[in-house]
This record gives structure tokens, C-alpha cells and sequence, in this order.
């Protein structure tokens, strides 16, 4: 019976495309990534405490915004923070993250309301939003400066978004400190 099954062309025609829709589909979702990790020891900014007169203080960064990580998708955890450097420059540090690793991970400004649940795992892309970067690694310390054509007073949130699947893992509300 295997045998004659064997010999029959519709055989492996099947054979051929379970084959290729397999290898696609672990392409696609990329399964092994539940099992990796990644670790990023960025040096975040130092924020100093304020000693002795105004004028006496030397130009330091200072966070304009920040705020917790939320779970959307995947369990997240860990703080974001809009940092104004000396310079006028701004970069987005994120501490102590804690997430899943994914296919095609990326963090993004965007100017929509952090909802919990389901309801806000997808609306960051709904409204404006700025890509910064492919999210470094699912562990630690990061920091990602803002191009110049980015205003930061414009976005209210930071989303780590899976682009492949449009589906944030977890999301940051940027309250102005």
C-alpha cells in the first residue's frame, strides 16, 4: 500500500507543497525565538540630583517624559523615558526591559493612548508614529536617539511593535515629568 502510494506523482506533488508551506511557515512566525534571548547593556543617561544654586548647575540630561511598561501581546515590563540631552538633542532609554523575543521587533514613538488588553495591542499604527530602530534585544538597558526631524513633545507613547504581524508586545504611556 506505501509503496504504491509512493509511486503515485500527486504523492509528491503533496509531499513537495506540505514541505514548502512548512518551511514558510516557520520562516514566517519563527518559532525558535520563544526559547532566545538577548541582553543590551546600554548606558542609560545619569540623572543627577540638583545641588546648590540654579546657576551653578552644570548642563545635564534631564527626563521630560516617561512611564511603565504595559502587556499587550507578550508579558513586558520595564521603564521608558524621553530624555533632553545638553546638546538639545532627545533620546528614548529604555530600563530594565523584560519581553519576548520576536520575529521583526521594533520600537516605535507614536502619538495614540496606551490602552491595556487586547483593545490596545494594535492601534499604535493607527494614528502618527516613528519608527526609532529594531528593538536591540528582549532584555536590559537600552537607548535610542531621536532623529532630528522628530519631535518628541508629538508622541504620547512608546510601543515595542512586532512590524511582521502589526502587534504591539507591550506598550508605555510618556507622561511629562
Amino acid at each position: 500500500m506505501i509503496r504504491r502510494l509512493l509511486s503515485r506523482p500527486v504523492t509528491w506533488i503533496a509531499v513537495a507543497v506540505l514541505g514548502i508551506g512548512a518551511a514558510g511557515g516557520l520562516y514566517w512566525f519563527q518559532p525558535w525565538r520563544l526559547f532566545t534571548d538577548t541582553v543590551v547593556t546600554d548606558t542609560l543617561s545619569t540623572m543627577p540630583q540638583p545641588s546648590g544654586p540654579p546657576a551653578a548647575s552644570v548642563a545635564a540630561p534631564v527626563v521630560i517624559a516617561q512611564g511603565d511598561f504595559i502587556t499587550h501581546e507578550h508579558d513586558t515590563s520595564g521603564t521608558a523615558r524621553m530624555v533632553r540631552n545638553p546638546d538639545g538633542s532627545h533620546q528614548l532609554e529604555i530600563a530594565g526591559l523584560d519581553t519576548s523575543d520576536g520575529p521583526d521587533l521594533r520600537v516605535w514613538l507614536s502619538d495614540q493612548e496606551v490602552r491595556t488588553g487586547v483593545a490596545g495591542w494594535r492601534v499604535f499604527d493607527d494614528g502618527e508614529y516613528a519608527e526609532l530602530g529594531k528593538l536591540k534585544g528582549n532584555h536590559g538597558d537600552q537607548v535610542y536617539r531621536l532623529a532630528d526631524g522628530i519631535d518628541p513633545v508629538a508622541f504620547r507613547s512608546v510601543s515595542i511593535w512586532c512590524k511582521r504581524f502589526s502587534v504591539s508586545f507591550g506598550a508605555a504611556e510618556l507622561a511629562a515629568v
